[in-house]
């Protein structure tokens, strides 16, 4: 098996079109293992509405990364105390589904440092009962990727803080995420590890039975290759947003002007159907406000931009633009659902 060297890229954009670059394009004869550390960031499943998964407000406000991959399964919490692994190898029916293969050799490495990992239900690691890693898969049908999570010294607060949704109501088919008990690896050592020394233990462990040993460096081309999909896929908002499956959001606050009540349809990220119901006052009618905002992206600099321009006091008598536009697309804990 080849290691793939990542050269200490932490930008979670970079490193998933890396791995899916591999995945496409390198030597279908070779097995091969990549190890990242990413920023902090949230990675959403592929099935995943975004909005459904994360704490938009507190992302944008400290500066977090989010994007989709290409696996399934629910949305986690990246930071540089955590190691993510993969391993890209043949398609094969025995190794689909089977976590067991690829977590085996991590859970032996853990094990050599005196703990006590396990594999508990279909894809985690826990130890004491505590989830320090999660996994998922993805194939093409010829090339397969298992790849997860190691939490070393993860800051368990800011998993809290950067995945506690408080969009109100939002109903669609997404993948939801079900949250475990998580705990960090560095909490079960009797000597602390720096994520550095940690990767190279764990990358000492896994080829400790593995004299033809090899670290694949990139080529121009490769580079060109990763760049490209990088730019094209992964730093995209329609694919880390707007990719999300069909949704419905209903919004309803009361202002001093009257109660709004607001019936929000997205398809593809992009508003579908926009309806406003009230005991409100104004003078024109609101079926001309709906209509500026479908075909946008739902995300909230597009809202602002369109708004930019229009008068809301003829449509609702007096209110707050910023009021108005929480209501639509923020956390406002005065709405109700």
């Amino acid at each position: 098996m080849v290691f793939i060297d990542n050269e200490g890229v932490t930008d979670p954009h970079l490193n998933l079109a890396l791995e899916e670059y591999a995945l496409r394009h390198f030597d279908t004869n070779t097995d091969y293992l990549l190890f990242y550390i990413n920023e902090p960031s949230i990675i959403i499943g592929r099935n995943q509405n975004t909005l459904e998964e994360i704490n938009q407000e507190y992302i944008t406000k400290k500066g977090i990364h989010v994007v989709r991959r290409i696996s399934g399964g629910g949305a986690v919490y990246h930071d540089l105390g955590n190691l993510n692994f993969s391993f890209i190898t043949n398609h094969d029916n025995a190794s689909m589904h089977n976590f067991k293969k690829f977590t085996a050799p991590v859970i032996e490495v853990l094990k050599n440092f005196g703990i006590e990992a396990e594999l508990i239900g279909r894809n985690d690691i826990l130890i004491d009962g505590k989830k320090v890693s999660g996994t998922a898969q993805f194939t093409t049908g010829k090339r397969m990727f298992s790849h997860g999570t190691l939490l070393l010294s993860t800051d368990l607060n800011e998993v809290a803080n950067a995945l506690q949704v408080k969009m109100s109501k939002i109903q669609s088919k997404g993948h939801k995420s079900v949250r475990s008990r998580v705990a960090n690896i560095s909490d079960f050592l009797e000597e602390p590890l720096t994520i550095e020394a940690f990767r190279s233990l764990i990358l000492e462990g896994l080829y400790a039975n593995d004299k033809n040993f090899k670290t694949y460096k990139f080529t121009a081309e490769d580079r060109e290759g990763i760049d490209k999909l990088k730019a094209e896929k992964y730093d995209d908002w329609n694919w880390n947003y707007g990719r999300s499956p069909k949704f419905n959001i209903q919004r309803t606050k009361r202002f001093p002007i009257g109660e709004i009540d607001l019936r929000i349809f997205v398809e593809k990220g992009h508003i579908a159907e926009f309806t406003v119901f009230g005991d409100f006052f104004g003078k024109k009618s609101v079926k001309e406000l709906s209509a500026i905002f479908i075909g946008l992206p739902y995300e909230e600099t597009a809202i602002k931009n369109a708004l930019k321009d229009t008068d809301l006091t003829e449509y609702f008598g007096a209110i707050d633009r910023d009021d108005f536009i929480t209501m639509i697309y923020g956390n406002d804990d005065d709405v109700t659902t």
